[in-house]
C-alpha cells in the first residue's frame, strides 16, 4: 500500500445500532477505514514523501489489527446508558480509540527499544530498514526514533481530529471532550511513571497499582466505558458503575498483559517475550515477587528481583542469565500465583460493578465475554470465577 495515492472511500452508512460487541467492533473497523483513507488521501495532498513514509505506515499499522477492546467497551458502556439508533458518534469515538491506541504503542515501543508489535516489526524498526534500504545518510536508529516519533504524533493527531468533529456534532459533546481530554493525560502520566520508575529503581507494590491504572487501566476499559455513556448524557449513577467496573477489569487487563510480558508466546503475544524482566520494569508481578521474597528472607530472589547496581545495565538491558534467575525467583516466590488470583478478583468484582450499571442481560453477557478475554478469567453469569 505505501507509495500508492488511495481513492476516495465510500462513508459508512449508519444502519440500527449493533446487537452484540461483535458486530460493533466490525462497524467501527468499517469506520476506522473510512477514516484512515480520508486521512491518508488528505496527507497525499500535504506531502508526498511524508505521506509514504509516516501517514501510510501509520494507516498500516492500525489496519494491521489488534483486540479492539476498547472500542467493544465504549460499545458496551453506550448501551449501558441507553445507547440506541443511530451508532455513528460511537463508532467514531471508538475509531478515535483505536487511533489513540496506535499513538500509545508506536511511542512505547520507541521508548521500550520492542523490535516487534502485532507479529510484524514496530514502526521504529521498520523505519530504519527504509533508511538502510534507501542508503541515507546519517544513524538509521537517530531517524528511524525521530520518524517514529512523529508517526506517533500523527496517530494521536488524527484522534484528536475525529473526537472533536464528534463531540461537535453531538448535544453531548462537552461531556465526551471531557472524558476525552482527562484520557490523554491520564496516559502520559501512566507512561512517564514507567519510565520514572525504571530509572529510579522503584519496586513497590503500591507504585506498580498506579502505574498500571494510570498506563493501562483507566484508557483500556474505564475511560472507553465513560466515554460511551458519555454520548448518551448517562447518569451519574450509571457513570460510576461503569467507572468502578472498567478500572477493575483494565487491572485485570494489564495484569494479565504483565503475565503475557514474561510467560508469553511471541508468536501468540505478537511481542517479544523477556522485555519487562530484561528492561525491569516495575509491574505489579515484579512487585509482588519482590515482596514476597523479601517477606520470606529469600536473599536469592531479592537480589535477582532487585535494581541492578550496575548503572549502565539499561544500555542493552539484563543478560539472558539475569533474566532466567528473575524468572525462576517469580516461580519460586509464588508471586504469579498471587497474580492470578488478583486477576480473578478483579475480573469477578468488575462483573459485579456492571451488574449496577444496566439491568440489560444481552449487555451484561457482552461484558462479562469481553472481561474474560481481557483478563483470561472464566467467569460465570453472576461475575464470579468459575
Amino acid at each position: 500500500m505505501l507509495g500508492l495515492r488511495p481513492t476516495a472511500a465510500e462513508p459508512v452508512v449508519p444502519v440500527d445500532s449493533p446487537l452484540t460487541a461483535l458486530e460493533a467492533v466490525r462497524a467501527v473497523e468499517a469506520e476506522l477505514g473510512h477514516v484512515l483513507d480520508t486521512k491518508l488521501r488528505r496527507s497525499f495532498d500535504v506531502d508526498q514523501v511524508f505521506a509514504q513514509d509516516v501517514a501510510g505506515r501509520v494507516t498500516t499499522f492500525v489496519r494491521r489489527g489488534g483486540k479492539r477492546l476498547r472500542s467493544a467497551f465504549a460499545w458496551c458502556g453506550w448501551r449501558a446508558a441507553g445507547g440506541s439508533g443511530d451508532p455513528t458518534a460511537l463508532l467514531r469515538t471508538a475509531a478515535a480509540l483505536e487511533l489513540v491506541q496506535a499513538c500509545a504503542l508506536i511511542h512505547d515501543d520507541v521508548m521500550d527499544g520492542s523490535p516487534l508489535r502485532r507479529g510484524a516489526p514496530a514502526v521504529h524498526v521498520e523505519l530504519a530498514q527504509m533508511h538502510r534500504a534507501a542508503r541515507m545518510t546519517g544513524s538509521p536508529e537517530v531517524f528511524s526514533t525521530s520518524a517514529a516519533i512523529l508517526a506517533g504524533d500523527l496517530a494521536l493527531v488524527w484522534a484528536d481530529d475525529v473526537l472533536t468533529e464528534t463531540a461537535l456534532g453531538s448535544p453531548h459533546g462537552t461531556r465526551l471532550f471531557h472524558e476525552w481530554r482527562a484520557m490523554r493525560t491520564e496516559m502520559v502520566a501512566g507512561q512517564y511513571r514507567d519510565i520514572h520508575a525504571q530509572a529510579a529503581g522503584s519496586s513497590g507494590v503500591d507504585e506498580a497499582v498506579s502505574i498500571a491504572t494510570l498506563k493501562s487501566a483507566l484508557y483500556t476499559v474505564e475511560r472507553p466505558l465513560a466515554l460511551g455513556a458519555a454520548l448518551t448524557g448517562g447518569d451519574d449513577h450509571t457513570l460510576n458503575a461503569l467507572r468502578s467496573a472498567g478500572r477493575c477489569a483494565g487491572l485485570a487487563f494489564q495484569l494479565r498483559d504483565d503475565l503475557l510480558g514474561t510467560y508469553g508466546n511471541p508468536k501468540t503475544t505478537g511481542k517479544p517475550a523477556d522485555d519487562d524482566l530484561r528492561t525491569r520494569k516495575l509491574t505489579y508481578l515484579l512487585a509482588v515477587g519482590l515482596w514476597l521474597a523479601d517477606a520470606a528472607g529469600d536473599e536469592e530472589a531479592v537480589d535477582a528481583l532487585g535494581p541492578s547496581p550496575s548503572p549502565d545495565v539499561g544500555v542493552g538491558g539484563r543478560p539472558d542469565e539475569a533474566v532466567s534467575r528473575m524468572r525462576a525467583a517469580l516461580e519460586r516466590t509464588g508471586a504469579r500465583g498471587v497474580v492470578e488470583s488478583k486477576i480473578s478478583e478483579l475480573a469477578a468484582t468488575s462483573v459485579r460493578h456492571f451488574a449496577g450499571a444496566t439491568p440489560d442481560p444481552v449487555v451484561r453477557r457482552e461484558f462479562t465475554t469481553l472481561v474474560e478475554r481481557a483478563s483470561g478469567v472464566a467467569l460465570g453469569h453472576t461475575g464470579e470465577a468459575a
